[in-house]
């Protein structure tokens, strides 16, 4: 357990203590999850205890670290912030780590290390307030529902700025932002940036055909055809989630997530461990799309379920079928969010196809502390710019969605 000098703050008459430590599990579980928002949440006809974020759940960070995927080998040092009491007792976390360089983020500051490093400074390290190849939005400054939480909010705020002063690192970096977190980390002059994912928002349709209703006619018909002609070759989709997540299982997913790791980047993120682990931990919050062809699961999508959104991750196949990709990630995770009556479907990052098949254009938010002058004005400018274009791109694309005039098509912010 690593620890920092006190960094007293005030909230009343209260004196808290921030701590760094290099696992989740130096924290209680229960404590953790309830500072990040676990609750009752109802899915289809039954109610059960879920962290409305699943990835900043005590399980899912776990596993992480548990598996590997993280820590110091892997340039992902765990150094989560907890702010105690005067007792002792955790009553704010922000999950962190120190990293040496800038993968598996999805949000790119590589220019910005590349400039600095040819100016002669030393971007890295640098610490990341973030979940670890997740570019799915939600709280990064976990204060639970206790009365003075935005007191808690700005003490990990300030917290964070301390631990690069005291530490020599050149930034900080809050990824995928909450509402409430942005504002109290743009109050602690942390630079604003903004970018875009697509989303699917269920309006309270009773069934797939219900959303269809809703599009244009040309575009209905185009979906219909896709995912007819996705299912061809006698291919058919099952859902396993809970106690159908069995190793093979896992071990045919695997397979598909190395293929498109290998295709896209190299070098996967995630061990086969891992998934086991989330099996293990998480299993009710966990959904495989899987599709099934002769007997034998060909490609899948892993997803995984919070208080009213559905999340999608990572992909994968090993035979390439005609929208496949599109059935299996996208319309099945419209179909199950519907059936499950959930609000979302975050579908991860980019990727403009997602609007025509009812996806919409979100804006997503980060937060930046950069204690060197210069760079710190060199961002800043450059992040104004950068706003103004994802907010016109976004406009934009906002309408060109299948939807019928008035049904939908708003970007979201």
């Amino acid at each position: 357990m690593r620890e920092t000098a006190q960094n007293p703050a005030k909230e009343s008459e209260r004196t808290f203590v921030v701590r760094v430590v290099d696992s989740v599990t130096h924290v209680d579980r229960s404590t953790w999850d309830e500072l990040a928002g676990a609750g009752p949440a109802a899915t289809g006809e039954t109610t059960r205890s879920v962290s409305a974020n699943p990835f900043v759940s005590h399980a899912f960070l776990s596993a992480l670290e548990d598996s590997s995927c993280v820590g110091e080998r892997a340039g992902w040092l765990p150094q989560h912030l907890i702010l105690e009491d005067e007792a002792g007792q955790a009553i704010a976390a922000a999950p962190a780590y120190l990293k040496s360089h800038s993968q598996g983020e999805y949000v790119f500051d590589h220019g910005w290390a590349d400039a600095f490093q040819r100016a002669g400074g030393r971007y890295y390290p640098k610490l990341q307030m973030s979940v670890p190849f997740t570019p799915a939005s939600g709280p990064r400054l976990l204060v639970g529902q206790a009365p003075g939480a935005d007191v808690r909010r700005q003490a990990l705020a300030e917290s964070a700025k301390t631990y690069a002063e005291r530490t020599g690192v050149s930034s900080v970096h809050a990824t995928f932002l909450i509402e409430k977190d942005l504002s109290v980390l743009k109050d602690s002059d942390w630079l604003h940036r903004t970018d875009q994912q697509f989303h699917f928002l269920n309006r309270g349709y009773d069934n797939y055909e219900a959303f269809l209703d809703t599009l244009a006619s040309r575009k209905r018909k185009t979906l219909r055809r896709e995912r007819r002609e996705a299912l061809e070759n006698d291919i058919e989709i099952v859902w396993l989630t809970g106690s159908d997540l069995t190793e093979a299982a896992w071990d045919a997913f695997y397979a598909f997530y190395l293929d498109t790791g290998s295709r896209k980047w190299g070098r996967p993120y995630l061990n086969r461990r891992f998934f086991s682990l989330i099996g293990e931990r998480m299993a009710d919050q966990t959904l495989l799309v899987m599709a099934r062809r002769n007997g034998r699961f060909i490609a899948g999508a892993l997803n995984f379920i919070g208080g009213d959104t559905v999340y999608g991750r990572n992909w994968g196949c090993i035979e390439d079928h005609p929208f496949l990709h599109f059935e299996v990630c996208y319309h099945q995770a419209i179909d199950y969010a519907i059936a499950h009556k959930l609000a979302v479907v975050e579908a991860g990052a980019q990727g403009q196809h997602k609007l025509a098949r009812g996806y919409e254009p979100v804006t997503t938010h980060s937060a930046h502390w950069i204690g060197h002058p210069g760079l710190r004005r060199a961002v800043e400018d450059y992040l104004e710019s950068e706003r103004e274009e994802v907010a016109r791109v976004s406009e934009i694309l906002g309408e060109h969605t299948p939807y019928k005039k008035g049904d939908g098509g708003a970007s979201q912010s």
